[in-house]
């Protein structure tokens, strides 16, 4: 199906108009045009959002300058009220659901207002423009001046095969961007420094020019179609993506979100301090997420086990009670009808039949055996309170285990591998039904849990040492290992994971790199993703769970089938946890 692309329209005098060359050239460029009328009701933009695949924000009149906290000077011509009632926070929502964004003249402007840039109330009194930025009554579909585009930038790939220093454009405006939202950059200038396009720099698909695209069409010119197919294109990839979380179930194996407990934080609002929250989870389309309790250690020798299984206990209380559906901000009951809905689920049939009923699932994990100290009696007692699996250790040696990144000054936990309580842990761990997570493990610790396991083990946040060498990545035999035993690994969205940190932040790209590489070296049946979201996890493209849907386009556009995606977005782990479920019974 062609790609539904809704376009702002525009309004004066009663009335909700559209110039012909905005819905001509989406036609032309393959998509299916929807005009959007101004209204101020946010649920309805909600609404509207979670049925078209494309947004495209539409030229028109002047901004209210008081929206940005700014006396309008005489220049300013009468704003338009209605359209910025509705646009601002349409383009915020358009943000969190990542939905592909093209912003014309007013709607460049719009983005950057929304997202916390600043704006020329007129280019000539405050910017220092020198050429004539209105060319009325001239026809709309001639060009006035050129711009330039910068190398290097998504427009440029665009527009690839124009002269991209010397670009000729149409003008009909007097405010304009002053500076870019934070995470955009400045993609094309004028001849007198006028900013002429901005885009995203955080992998999101959003791009606005200050020129008129659409108009050129109708002159019979297609230098700008390549815009308008941009945009389709992108539609068309966020379409097919959103289409497979729809049907399918979709689990982020690991997330630390209970180490923000302490803060008080709301999950069920869009609450800045965490990446996964429930807003997020329901804009990125993630049905599922594990959060864990992370216990940190002590310093070498100085062991409090009471008071670490006490935190461990306590985190848990805090992750069973985001299941109450309270909201914190008000202490009322959540409404259902909003779907901010969440529900414990302790098996993969609870996962499928939460999905089914329309609820986020979360489930229960510990991140480092020092929760259980030296007593074998507390993996069942973490058992039985629903947790999933436990990572056997974290920085740093313990009673279990060797970690992948021990301690120098450690001297009371020197084995290289299990210890003989770790094996009684593994052992025990298997009797009751928890998977054995070795994230974090030396490599000694992981091959004596593989050997001793009767279930198969799980490294629920590791990426490609072949790719990224830090201890804390798995290597290819690794990889081969888990395979052979009927494991699986879950890359992890830590940047330092992913790339070495001298190389900058890690991108989506970089992610789907480590994931490809699993998939040759381990199979589609030993992959999947665990993002280590708020425990430092998250990278440019793919931030926090709102962003998700991005990892799921790029492994498409890689070629991956619905087959394979549910795999990798949990179908792997889930088996693995079905074994070890069915082997304790």
């Amino acid at each position: 199906m062609a790609p539904l692309i809704a376009i702002t329209g525009n309004y004066s005098s009663g009335m909700c108009t559209m110039l012909e060359g905005y819905f001509a050239s989406v036609v032309h460029a393959g998509g299916s045009p929807v005009i959007v009328p101004p209204y101020a009701d946010e649920a309805l933009m909600e609404s509207l959002l979670e049925h078209v695949d494309g947004l495209i924000l539409s030229g028109g009149g002047d901004i209210d300058p008081r929206l940005l906290g700014e006396e309008p000077l005489p220049e300013v011509g009468e704003p338009n009220v209605p359209r910025d009632a509705q646009e601002l926070p349409l383009v915020r929502m358009a943000v969190h659901k990542q939905i592909p964004v093209l912003g014309i003249c007013r709607g460049i402007q719009v983005m950057t207002a929304a997202l916390g840039g600043r704006l020329w109330q007129d280019i000539y009194v405050q910017g220092g423009a020198t050429l004539g930025h209105d060319q009325s009554p001239a026809p709309r579909h001639t060009t006035s001046h050129t711009v330039s585009i910068l190398p290097d930038t998504l427009l440029a790939k665009i527009l690839e095969g124009s002269k991209n220093d010397d670009f000729p454009v149409n003008s009909f405006h007097h405010q304009a961007v002053r500076e870019a939202a934070p995470g955009f950059r400045v993609s094309a200038l004028s001849p007198d420094g006028i900013i002429e396009a901005v885009e995203s720099t955080e992998g999101k698909p959003m791009l606005g020019v200050q020129w008129h695209p659409e108009c050129m069409i109708l002159g019979d010119d297609t230098s700008m179609l390549p815009l308008f197919r941009w945009l389709v294109g992108e539609a068309k990839s966020f379409a097919e993506a959103r289409r497979f979380h729809r049907r399918h179930l979709t689990l982020d194996t690991h997330c630390d979100t209970p180490m923000f407990f302490h803060q008080h934080i709301d999950f069920h609002t869009r609450d800045p301090r965490i990446l996964v929250n429930l807003p997020n989870m329901r804009d990125g389309h993630l049905d599922a997420t594990i959060m864990v309790a992370y216990i940190p250690q002590d310093l070498p020798g100085h062991y409090d086990y009471a008071a670490a299984t006490r935190k461990a206990d306590a985190l848990l209380d805090g992750i069973v009670r985001l299941g109450q559906q309270v909201n914190k901000s008000t202490g009322q009951q959540v409404n259902k009808s909003t779907g901010q809905q969440v529900a414990i689920a302790r098996t993969p049939d609870e996962l499928y039949y939460n999905k089914h009923r329309g609820l986020k699932s979360i489930m229960l994990g510990i991140e480092n055996g020092y929760a259980i100290g030296d007593d074998l009696s507390l993996v069942e007692h973490f058992r039985q309170r629903g947790v999933v699996y436990m990572t056997l250790c974290h920085n740093g040696n313990n009673a279990i285990c060797a970690s992948a990144r021990p301690r120098d000054n450690e001297t009371t936990f020197t084995h290289k591998g299990l210890s003989d309580f770790g094996r009684e842990v593994v052992r025990e761990m298997n009797r009751v039904g928890m998977m054995v997570d070795l994230s974090h493990a030396a490599e000694q610790s992981f091959y004596d849990a593989l050997a001793l396991s009767r279930t198969p083990i799980v490294c629920s946040h590791s990426s490609s040492r072949a790719l990224c060498n830090h201890p804390r990545n798995l290597t290819d035999d690794q990889l081969r290992a888990l395979r052979d035993c009927g494991g699986v690994a879950q890359v992890c969205l830590y940047s330092g994971f992913l790339r070495p940190e001298a190389e900058g932040r890690a991108t989506v790209d970089d992610a789907v790199r480590h994931l490809l590489h699993m998939i040759d070296v381990a199979g589609i049946d030993h992959v999947g993703i665990g993002t280590d979201f708020d425990g430092d996890g998250g990278i440019i493209g793919c931030a926090d769970a709102s962003e998700v849907m991005n990892l799921t386009r790029c492994l498409q556009a890689e070629g991956l089938t619905d087959d394979d995606l549910r795999k990798v977005w949990g179908e792997n782990f889930l088996r693995m946890m079905t074994q070890a479920q069915a082997a304790a019974l």
